[in-house]
């Protein structure tokens, strides 16, 4: 389908993006996976040529562009085979820094932002806890204001980016009583080396090894209350509206991922033989590489008509709700069946569709699962609660 959303800008900018990924991510892809580490002076090179922050205003180290950028800058990411420097630039260009811009004082984003661009700083946002994942409003977490400061306990689980963090936006409790309890939620910025901000161990996942996810600790964690994002209490909604960029985003790595499990099996059944001829040429092997090329296109469409809406100003919670459970379902269903027309090197890790496979797993499951997805849905069908 025709694309409306890129232009020769974006087509220079695209060029340029695939360019450093060919030359700076492609080549070290499988090395970073390995070492289950990606250097942070990539951040620093990506930072160099304008890749981060591009959508702020050139006052920020930004260059006013909006999003369609990013959604070239994720689509090549995943093209260069690091899953895991996609997933932490998406937390740290798409999911965190936005709340910087969007409720941060000048002060706040004078401090922060250019750094966040430049490479300098990595931010990761920090919702999940051991207890409360979805349900945001049930955070444990607490804030409580001591004259100039804010002093923070409590815990977070599966924080994308946080082992090398310099920032962490903090979702924290600082009114524990109150009713409803989502209006008891803040915002607050957390910077690397504060006392009592303890990164505890980096947690080992079934896939996605390149990718730096880390559990969280704040030990009596004194933080100036001049961190505080927005008002006391204001943080519920910014989350729930942001979040629609978060799965916006995400959708658009699973169409890549797609692509390329796609691609790769297309490769391997051409030229790989069984009884004396391709293996993509038994009927049943053909029927399955087109219902997936099918599935896949029609993904695609979905996923092009939300980012149109969501450029245009509409509100796709629930539309990009759907494409996040079915497309997330997709990739693991793919997945599948690509390692199973690999026959057994399929199964083996050198093989680049073993490592997608193992990287598909957390796409049901991050960034909202799929049961939250459909509850999300279901509600706004006006089909009630459970």
């Amino acid at each position: 389908m025709p694309i409306n959303i890129f232009n020769e800008q974006h087509d220079l900018f695209r060029n340029s993006v695939r360019r450093f990924c060919e030359n700076e991510v492609a080549p070290y892809a499988l090395e970073w996976r390995e070492k289950e580490n990606i250097p942070r002076d990539v951040w620093r090179k990506m930072g160099d040529q304008g890749f981060i922050g591009f959508w702020l205003d050139e006052e920020h180290g930004g260059a006013g562009l909006d999003f369609s950028y990013s959604v070239i800058m994720v689509e090549e990411l995943c093209r260069s085979g690091s899953w895991g420097l996609n997933t932490g630039y998406s937390v740290h260009n798409d999911i965190a820094m936005p709340y910087i811009d969007m409720l941060g004082t000048p002060e706040q984003k004078a401090r922060w932002l250019p750094k966040c661009c430049t490479g300098e700083y990595l931010t990761c946002i920090g919702m999940s806890e051991p207890g409360a994942g979805s349900d945001l409003a049930a955070i444990k977490t607490s804030a409580v204001r001591d004259g100039d400061d804010y002093v923070i306990n409590g815990q977070k689980t599966f924080i994308t980016n946080g082992h090398n963090c310099d920032l962490i936006v903090l979702a924290c409790k600082t009114d524990p009583k109150a009713d409803p309890p989502y209006k008891g939620v803040s915002l607050i910025v957390v910077e690397d080396g504060t006392p009592g901000f303890i990164k505890n161990r980096k947690l080992e996942k079934v896939g996605l090894h390149d990718s730096d996810t880390a559990e969280l600790f704040f030990d009596d964690c004194r933080v100036p209350a001049a961190n505080l994002l927005g008002k006391e209490g204001d943080g519920f909604k910014p989350m729930m509206t942001n979040l629609q960029q978060e799965r916006l985003i995400v959708v658009v790595a699973y169409i890549a991922l797609l692509d390329r499990m796609l691609e790769i099996t297309v490769d391997y059944t051409k030229t790989r033989t069984a009884f004396g001829r391709p293996i993509c040429s038994f009927q049943h092997n053909t029927f399955k590489i087109v219902e997936m090329a099918t599935e896949i296109e029609m993904g695609r469409t979905f996923t092009y008509s939300l980012l149109e809406d969501y450029l245009s100003g509409e509100d796709i919670t629930r539309k990009v709700s759907m494409a996040k459970w079915y497309l997330s379902e997709l990739t693991n269903r793919v997945a599948y069946d690509c390692v199973q027309l690999h026959g057994g090197y399929g199964y083996m890790e050198e093989y680049e569709i073993a490592r997608l496979f193992l990287d598909a797993r957390v796409n049901t499951l991050g960034g909202g699962s799929t049961e939250i997805m459909k509850r999300i849905v279901g509600k706004m069908m006006g089909l009630g609660e459970d």
